[in-house]
């Protein structure tokens, strides 16, 4: 990775002389010549063919009912900062999910702005232009063009997303100068640009700024049709990462954990922006822990690969769906026993999924059949009510069955509880069924033959209007077919 040796003043007008030289630069100054090179002979790249992105008229729409929740207020909305991993290197960027899923748009450092007026709202944005070449940022700064790539001009950037944008490095002030010149309730989406927090700290409150988090997660709780086409994409680009993984499972035995972490992430990367979290690739006894991340364990035939993960689509909608397959492509009697039980339990889960369904129908349908299971093997005394009553099952289960879906894995977050746990299911939401049992390899109350196996099925269902539809049916979930499955991949 190559370093940049000189950086302009933060100023966009900085003239030449004022641009000062990075510590430990190899360059010692900036002849007057050079300069003069540097500023000429550049074509017009500026786009003038561009027409709307698709997800613009979805995203009016969703800041319109944000207006009409608010009403006479001011409302930021930032994207974000890029963060320090170490030292002059940062973490990838992505952009906060309430931003993206009002502008479409994911670029850093912007702002979006619900500016009051009349009945309703004036809404831009803030980005940052194009770099400027007059005073040498393009090819000096770090954040320059020539460093990290062109990016849209703000005449550009109106044109896709259909607001009028305005220089981002005013934001604050502007912001300052607004409030102080026209009062007005000021509302901020808070934990993603501290800068922009800290100038509005004194026009806004902690509990407004919480009254808008909550609305704009519940505002995700429906899909439009838009949203469901990108959980589509999600899935199927996911179930060709759960493809590939299967064909390198021998690479995976060979190495660790990693090939199989490696495998997917390049499945997501091709298809899509990124995996929507941290992959988890648990072979063996790290089955049982919920959300093995480390990777680094060893792949042994005979045992189990729970592999949960999920592509995040280029728009950053992700999937979130788990297989617990064989690795050497065969169940033995026990392994088939338990996961059977988790088949059992998510079939039923997933039957409890329809409109006018109460949210927590599918985890209690799931949690019902799992007791039975563990009641029948003997490792917990009934009856089943009993041990429902005192979630005596959690031993071996732990989680919930599932969770809403969208741009986070785990979307719509800081909604209210009587709008999405204790809600009624609508067309249009998305959830995960997710059932599981964990026997961890130290747990001295199940027979030996049981510790160390771990199983959970994951799939991403569409409440639809007479029902629902699995998002990501095109991986097998028998058992029977996933040994199919493999086989056909694997021989």
């Amino acid at each position: 990775m190559t370093e940049e040796n000189l950086a302009p003043e933060e100023t966009e007008e900085a003239a030449p002389e004022a641009i000062k030289q990075r510590k430990n630069g190899l360059y010692p100054a900036i002849s007057d010549e050079l300069t003069a090179v540097m500023k000429a002979g550049w074509a017009d790249t500026e786009l003038r063919d561009l027409v709307p992105a698709e997800q613009s008229a979805y995203a009016a729409k969703r800041r319109a009912a944000l207006s009409a929740r608010f009403p006479g207020e001011r409302l930021v909305i930032p994207a974000g900062n890029l963060k320090t991993r170490s030292n002059d290197t940062e973490y990838s960027f992505r952009a906060a999910t309430e931003y993206v899923h009002l502008t479409g748009d994911q670029t850093e450092d912007a702002v979006l702005v619900l500016e009051p007026h009349g009945d309703g709202h004036d809404a831009y944005l803030y980005l940052l232009p194009r770099s400027n070449r007059e005073n040498g940022e393009f090819w000096l700064s770090g954040q320059g063009e020539l460093w990290v790539g062109r990016r849209h001009s703000l005449t550009e950037a109106e044109t896709l997303l259909g607001l009028p944008a305005r220089d981002v490095r005013n934001a604050a002030e502007e912001l300052v100068q607004r409030a102080e010149d026209h009062p007005a309730v000021t509302r901020v989406v808070r934990g993603h640009d501290t800068g922009i927090e800290a100038a509005l700290a004194p026009y806004t409150t902690k509990h407004g700024d919480a009254e808008l988090g909550v609305f704009l997660s519940e505002l995700r709780l429906v899909k439009d049709e838009w949203e469901i086409a990108q959980l589509q994409a999600a899935c199927d680009a996911t179930t060709q990462g759960f493809t590939d993984v299967v064909r390198e499972l021998a690479q995976a035995v060979a190495t660790s954990e990693r090939w199989i972490e490696g495998t997917f992430f390049r499945r997501a990367r091709v298809e899509g922006n990124d995996v929507g979290y941290g992959s988890i690739c648990a072979a063996g006894p790290h089955a049982t822990t919920l959300h093995w991340v480390r990777n680094d364990g060893q792949v042994r035939p005979g045992e189990l690969l729970l592999l949960d993960a999920g592509v995040e689509t280029t728009t950053l909608y992700t999937a979130d769906v788990t297989r617990t397959l064989p690795i050497n492509g065969a169940f033995d009697e026990l392994q088939r026993t338990i996961y059977q039980a988790v088949y059992d339990a998510q079939e039923a889960g997933i039957a409890a999924v329809k409109p006018g369904a109460r949210y927590r129908d599918f985890h209690e349908a799931a949690q019902q059949v799992l007791a039975e299971r563990l009641v029948e093997w003997g490792l917990v005394e009934g009856p089943v009510e009993r041990v429902l009553e005192l979630g005596l099952q959690r031993r071996w289960t732990l989680h919930g069955t599932g969770h809403m879906l969208g741009l986070d894995v785990h979307d719509c977050a800081q909604a209210r509880v009587e709008s999405y746990v204790d809600c009624v299911l609508e067309p249009g939401m998305v959830l995960t069924v997710e059932p599981g049992l964990y026997f961890q390899a130290d747990d001295l109350t199940v027979p030996e033959e049981y510790r160390g196996i771990g199983v959970r099925i994951e799939d991403d269902i569409l409440v639809t209007a007479d029902g629902s539809r699995n998002l990501s049916a095109a991986l097998p979930r028998t058992a029977e077919d996933i040994e199919s499955w493999m086989a056909s991949l694997t021989s």
